[in-house]
C-alpha cells in the first residue's frame, strides 16, 4: 500500500526545488511513516541544490530538519507507536558501532547513508512516475509524508509545539555544540562567531549559556547582526578584521579564546581569518559545510605548532541526537533556550525556493515550511 504526498524534489543539480506528488511506500522493518508538520530550511539542503555537495542519486526529496507525527510503524519497531510526536534525526544512530558505543552517535557508521539516498536496506521508499526518489539523510522533511528509520525519529513530549521542536533536529544542536563542546567555551571567554544564520545564531546562544564574557558576532547582513545582539551576542561586526581587532583590544593583544566558523559556504580563507583571530592555545571550530572539493587552508604551520592553536571540526555539535534533542527541548521549556525567535519567516511548501532566496539575501535566521 502506498500513499500520495506533496514534496519538494530536486531533479538536477544545480537546480531548483520542484513541488510534485510522490508515492510513498509503507514502512518496512524498523521503519516508521511520519506526517511532517514543520520543516526547517537548512543551508545544507541548499548546498545539494547548488551542486556544492553531490548526491549519489537524483531525483532527491530534500529536507533533514523537521518534526511530525507517527502515522504507521513497521515490523520490529519497539519504542514508537502511532500518534507519537517526533523530531527527525538526520543521523540514524545504530547504537552498536564503535562510535555509538563510545558516546559519539553523531559519527555513527550509518552516516554513510546520508548522501546515498536509500534507506538502511539499500532500497527506496519514495517514487515519482516510475522513478525511485532518494531521501535526504533518510528522513526527507520536505515531504508531507516520509518513511524513516525508527532510529531517525526521536520521540518527544506532546506538549512541545512541533513548530519549535523542528529546529532542534539540526540547527540548534549544531550551533550550540560548536560553542559548548567543540570550542569548549568557559566562563569569561571571548568568543567570535563568524556567520550568524541558523547555525551561528545558536553558537551565540551556546556561548552565552557557557558563560562567555564577550560574544562577537560577525556578519555582513545588518539584520543578522541586530538579531545576534538580541539572542546573546555582546558585540556585532561586519568583518573578521574588525572582530579580531576588538578581541585583541579586550585581551591585551592576545586574541579570542575561540572562533567558530558558521558561514554559508566555508572556504580556506575563512578558517585562516579565524586562525588569525585567536590567542595561543586557542581553538578554531569549523562547522560550516564547504564544497566537497575544497582542500586548502592558508595558515602558517609554524604558528599552528608553536602557538599550540587547534582547528576542530564539528558535526551535529559533537552531540548524540537521541540525547541532544530532548535536552534542548527541556532547555526551551524552562526558558533557557530561544527557539520561537529563530524562525523569522514561515512559508508554504510551494514557497520553498523563495525561502532559500531570502536566506541568501540575509533576511532570515531560519526559514521554516509549515505543511
Amino acid at each position: 500500500m502506498t500513499i500520495t504526498s506533496r514534496a519538494a524534489v530536486l531533479f538536477e543539480a544545480p537546480g531548483d526545488w520542484e513541488i510534485v506528488e510522490l508515492e510513498v511506500d509503507e514502512p518496512r522493518e524498523h521503519e516508521v511513516l511520519v506526517r511532517y508538520v514543520t520543516a526547517g530550511l537548512c543551508h545544507s539542503d541548499d548546498h545539494v541544490a547548488k551542486g556544492d555537495v553531490p548526491m549519489a542519486h537524483l531525483p532527491l526529496c530534500g529536507g533533514h530538519e523537521g518534526a511530525g507525527i507517527v502515522e504507521a510503524v513497521g515490523p520490529g519497531v519497539r519504542n514508537l507507536q502511532v500518534g507519537d510526536h517526533i523530531v527527525a534525526a538526520f543521523i540514524p544512530s545504530c547504537g552498536s558501532c564503535r562510535w555509538c558505543a563510545t558516546g559519539m552517535q553523531n559519527l555513527c557508521d550509518n552516516g554513510a547513508f546520508m548522501m546515498m539516498g536509500t534507506q538502511l536496506d539499500g532500497t527506496f521508499r519514495m517514487h515519482h512516475q516510475g522513478q525511485d526518489v532518494a531521501q535526504t539523510s533518510l528522513v526527507s522533511t520536505f515531504s508531507e509524508y516520509s518513511v524513516l528509520p525508527e532510529w531517525g525519529a526521536i520521540k518527544i513530549d506532546k506538549d512541545v509545539p512541533l513548530q519549535a521542536a523542528a529546529l532542534v533536529g539540526c540547527g540548534v544542536p549544531t550551533g550550540w555544540g560548536s560553542a559548548v563542546n567543540a570550542a569548549q567555551v568557559r566562563p569569561g571567554d571571548v568568543v567570535i562567531v563568524m556567520g550568524t544564520g541558523g547555525i551561528g545564531m545558536n553558537a551565540v546562544q551556546g556561548a552565552k549559556h557557557a558563560g562567555a564574557s564577550r560574544i562577537i558576532a560577525v556578519d555582513t547582513a545588518e539584520f543578522k547582526r541586530t538579531s545576534a545582539l538580541k539572542l546573546g551576542a555582546t558585540d556585532a561586526c561586519t568583518t573578521m578584521n574588525e572582530a579580531t581587532d576588538l578581541a585583541q583590544s579586550l585581551t591585551n593583544g592576545q586574541g579570542a579564546d575561540s572562533a567558530i566558523v558558521t558561514v554559508g559556504i566555508a572556504e580556506g580563507q575563512h578558517v585562516a581569518q579565524a586562525f588569525a583571530s585567536i590567542r595561543k592555545a586557542g581553538t578554531v571550530v569549523l562547522t560550516a559545510m564547504a564544497n566537497i572539493d575544497s582542500n586548502e587552508i592558508p595558515i602558517n604551520l609554524f604558528e599552528l605548532a608553536m602557538f599550540q592553536k587547534r582547528i576542530q571540526g564539528a558535526l551535529f555539535g559533537m552531540m548524540s541526537p537521541a540525547a541532544a534533542i530532548p535536552y534542548f527541548l527541556n532547555l526551551y521549556q524552562n526558558g533557557n533556550l530561544l527557539l520561537d525567535e529563530l524562525a523569522t519567516k514561515r512559508y508554504s511548501l510551494e514557497e520553498i525556493n523563495t525561502g532559500y532566496a531570502d536566506m541568501h539575501a540575509g533576511t532570515n535566521i531560519r526559514g521554516v515550511v509549515d505543511f
